[in-house]
């Protein structure tokens, strides 16, 4: 029962991240993404080691940020915050801005979903793209307690029967 109510209530809170980002301007949005990559340690975790491009000369990416901690490679991020799919040409125009800064690395994440033509593209070119739904989004959001705040925990226990065995 604790555990259905739990999905339940981490299934409204992401539907409910997912509005509020939506409701946020898109230099929100980008700012959002590129604190989230940084606390799932991307840039070994320095914010320093990341950033946005300035607004209206992005050429198709929106930030960048150092893989790790010393900066073996970077990774180009795109952020779109949609309400429609993101098909195929969308991901193909960010794939072209990659082959622009001769770039082998990408995170496109998107409030909305992929088209199966998007995923699938990705699935068959050389440059690594991975691609973030608006679901995993918030999923991530929730795993690095992004945009919330922990409200309560709970434990629960079973019996260790070995502690038991031992005395018997």
């Amino acid at each position: 029962i604790l555990s259905i109510a739990h999905a339940k209530i981490l299934d409204e809170t992401k539907d409910e991240l997912l509005r509020q980002i939506k409701l946020g301007s898109t230099q929100f949005f980008e700012k959002l993404v590129l604190e989230l990559l940084i606390k799932i340690g991307y840039g070994g975790s320095d914010e320093d080691n990341g950033q946005l491009t300035k607004n209206g000369s992005d050429e198709g990416i929106d930030g960048v940020i150092k893989e790790d901690k010393l900066g073996l490679d970077k990774i180009y991020i795109q952020a779109k915050r949609w309400e429609n799919n993101c098909g195929r040409p969308d991901i193909q125009k960010f794939v072209g801005a990659l082959q622009g800064q001769r770039a082998r690395k990408g995170i496109f994440i998107t409030t909305s979903g992929y088209s199966k033509d998007a995923v699938e593209y990705v699935k068959n070119i050389d440059t690594s793209v991975i691609l973030v739904d608006g679901v995993r989004l918030a999923s991530l959001m929730l795993d690095c307690e992004l945009g919330v705040t922990v409200k309560d925990t709970f434990k629960t226990y079973s019996l260790d029967t070995d502690y038991f065995n031992d005395e018997i």
